[in-house]
């Protein structure tokens, strides 16, 4: 409840941060670049940034549309790179012997287990600004940041899989 609350609050925004204009090319131009998707940490908050450059982006209300567009740009990734990493572990558990423990299953509880976590950090994150304005960029930073993460860390874990 306490999350959809603190989503909501950062999707009213008045009329300023209405004209703010997200671009994800700063962190997909800084993806592409890359050799390896264990330098994608750099990446991580660039579209934000640029976002928040704009006038108004430094507003409570700016940054939160900022850091909640790249957190939907992240969470995007992380979906695709969750599903390529349990398709690769379902075939992976096929050519394992049956007393094995399911790579598949494990990911799968390992994901659910870490949006609990994640959600549960950004809520004391949010938590410490006393439900003043920055409490809801604290949360969406936070949960930006994690997101990110999590998808780098599944980028590699599926690296070494295949």
């Amino acid at each position: 409840m306490r999350l959809m609350m603190l989503f909501a609050a950062a999707m009213t925004c008045p009329a300023a941060a209405q004209d703010l204009r997200f671009d994800a090319g700063p962190t997909d131009i800084c993806l592409a670049g890359l050799s390896d998707n264990a330098q994608a940490h750099d990446c991580i908050g660039r579209a934000a940034t640029a976002c928040m450059e704009q006038a108004g982006g430094y507003t409570t209300v700016g940054m939160g549309f900022c850091l909640d567009a790249e957190l939907s740009l992240w969470d995007g990734k992380l979906n695709d790179a969750y599903r390529t990493l349990r398709a690769d572990l379902s075939a992976q558990d096929g050519t394992r012997a049956d007393a094995a423990i399911s790579l598949s299953d494990s990911a799968r509880d390992m994901q659910r287990a870490w949006i609990g976590f994640r959600d549960a950090r950004c809520s004391f994150e949010a938590a410490q600004w006393q439900g003043g304005t920055g409490a809801s960029p604290a949360f969406l930073g936070c949960a930006m940041q994690m997101t990110a993460e999590q998808t780098v860390y599944l980028w590699a874990v599926s690296q070494g899989a295949r």
